[in-house]
């Protein structure tokens, strides 16, 4: 791996998460105000670019057309207006509102649930990915998930990876013309990722507490679907309230 800095960006937040990059800059759900936040690279401006849901665990995606989506309780869809409307009903398979979410270059959108109360100390039970096609038809596509988190799709459409944080290992699906998943098989062991992200060569990063030689916040890099090829990039930067870059130069 080349050589790696890393620089904050944004300071003093109150629990960031669901970092994306779009339309030249890095949007994050800044939980801790109900706010969407987007900031630039070049001089570390931040923005409130959209109000957020109460409480923990959403995230954010946008349609080709550019529309900003929202998860939550239920699967908001941001107008050109401002407005915010219900998108899909997930209600029939996402019981606990849906947190993750990734859209795929045919529209397709795909949200999980952990299907559990984890704050209120419930019991673990499977966790499961919706599919809501571009007509908005929702159907359950994986189910049986230790904690379903970060997700992504692979350059190509064809894959799409989901950490499962209580299984410590990201998890692969080939993705059908239709959006089906099939083909479940483990991608990479032993990291116990939250959330991910694709780079351009198609390689996994994830943020991950477990592996040798890491520590709470720092970054895993997954390069190829072995764990055999897994390698760690501490990051301290990444501590609480802090946005991050990563630069490999």
């Amino acid at each position: 791996m080349s050589e790696a800095s890393v620089r904050v960006l944004v300071d003093g937040l109150g629990i960031a998460e669901s970092p994306r990059w779009h339309d030249g800059r890095l949007w994050f759900s800044h939980w801790g105000a109900e706010e969407i936040l987007a900031v630039d690279l070049d001089d570390g401006s931040c923005e409130v670019v959209a109000p957020g849901r109460p409480g923990l665990g959403w995230a954010t995606a946008w349609l080709p057309d550019g529309r900003l989506l929202i998860t939550g309780e239920t699967l908001l869809r941001r107008e050109p207006d401002g407005s915010m409307v219900t998108h899909a009903d997930i209600s029939r398979v996402c019981t606990r509102g849906c947190s993750e979410i990734v859209v795929d270059g045919r529209g397709n959108i795909y949200v999980n649930s952990i299907e559990f109360d984890f704050l209120g100390g419930g019991q673990p039970t499977g966790g499961v990915i919706a599919l809501i096609t571009p007509d908005g038809a929702v159907r359950k596509v994986a189910g049986d998930l230790a904690f379903p988190n970060g997700m992504v799709i692979t350059p190509d459409n064809q894959t799409l990876i989901v950490g499962e944080s209580f299984a410590a290992r990201l998890t692969a699906f080939d993705i059908a013309a239709d959006g089906t998943l099939s083909n479940r098989r483990s991608w990479a062991e032993g990291i116990g990722p939250d959330g991910i992200t694709v780079d351009a060569g198609g390689a996994i990063w994830c943020s991950s507490a477990l592996g040798p030689g890491t520590a709470p916040g720092s970054w895993k890099a997954a390069r190829s679907p072995t764990a055999s090829n897994l390698t760690a990039t501490a990051s301290p930067a990444c501590s609480a309230g802090r946005i991050a870059a990563h630069c490999s130069c």
